[in-house]
């Protein structure tokens, strides 16, 4: 179903602003040797047209939110169901931005499940929160046996480069895998021991995380492996003293880093999912198209 908006709904009842309302799901499936997928959207989130430069086994997709950013009161939904055996990358063209806020809460909510032996790469660019945002981002997920997961999640608070740092507001950010792996917390602006102090943030505005996540565990050595790799480029990266890798559970491994801008972050986090997916998935490390524009 495709839906269509205009700026009279985001009006509530009383002629206040609500919000965009806005979803888009996803469904991916193998068909022979190929990966293809349905979309269903409803207000303003769009997939672009499907990709296959890896052939047809991998599908690369691009969402795109036309209105360009969330205030307060708008609601994005995206569910992702990867069906068995499929194989899809998803990107983003830029930054999610969380705008300031006259009250009203942002949210967006991505839940992606992936079936039996399911690939799938969430690589989003990076979720960027303007000085007075009260947002709420939630990622949720689910895998069957054999399914994994490679994905990241970045953080950027305010504009230091442009002279727009981030005062006042707030992000709630959660990431769950039910039974394996919960990360949850606020960043409110306000909050100096947090932002500043040096079991915080200790000054840096960009948080990034990297994950590989297995519904079947990997063996012990194929772990260790990711490890070794994702510290080796950490060990040669700028972010060396901020960063770090470590296997939360047998079938979890992630990479943190802290930074002081997002391009060393989403450089760090570039390297490695080439290194892991090059090593642990035998496959080359095909960049969305999107990335070089």
């Amino acid at each position: 179903m495709c839906g269509n908006w205009s700026r009279s709904e985001r009006a509530g009842g009383d002629g206040t602003p609500a919000g965009w309302r806005a979803s888009l799901d996803l469904a991916y499936r193998r068909e022979g040797g190929a990966t293809r997928v349905r979309a269903r959207h409803q207000g303003p989130l769009r997939l672009l047209r499907s990709l296959y430069p890896e052939g047809p086994a991998v599908c690369h997709d691009v969402l795109i939110h036309p209105p360009g950013g969330l205030v307060g009161g708008d609601r994005l939904e995206i569910a992702i169901h990867a069906g068995p055996g499929s194989h899809a990358l998803v990107t983003t063209p830029g930054a999610t931005r969380f705008y300031r806020s006259e009250g009203a809460i942002a949210r967006q909510s991505v839940r992606i499940a992936l079936e039996e032996d399911a690939r799938f790469e969430w690589l989003p660019q990076e979720t960027l929160c303007y000085s007075g945002c009260l947002a709420d981002n939630r990622l949720a997920l689910s895998l069957a046996p054999g399914a994994q997961l490679l994905g990241w999640d970045v953080v950027a608070l305010g504009l230091p480069a442009a002279g727009q740092p981030f005062a006042r507001g707030r992000l709630r950010q959660s990431i769950a895998w039910p039974g394996a792996w919960l990360e949850q917390g606020t960043m409110n602006a306000r909050d100096g021991r947090l932002m500043d102090g040096p079991l915080g943030l200790a000054g840096h505005r960009c948080l990034a995380t990297l994950f590989w996540l297995c519904a079947t565990a990997p063996a012990r050595a194929e772990r260790d492996h990711a490890l070794d790799l994702a510290r080796a480029c950490i060990d040669a990266s700028a972010l060396s003293a901020s960063a770090g890798a470590t296997a939360l559970a047998p079938g979890v491994v992630v990479v943190r880093a802290l930074a002081p801008l997002t391009e060393p972050a989403m450089a760090l986090l570039h390297q490695i999912w080439k290194t892991w997916r090059e090593a642990l998935w035998r496959m080359p490390a095909e960049a969305p198209r999107i990335w070089a524009t």
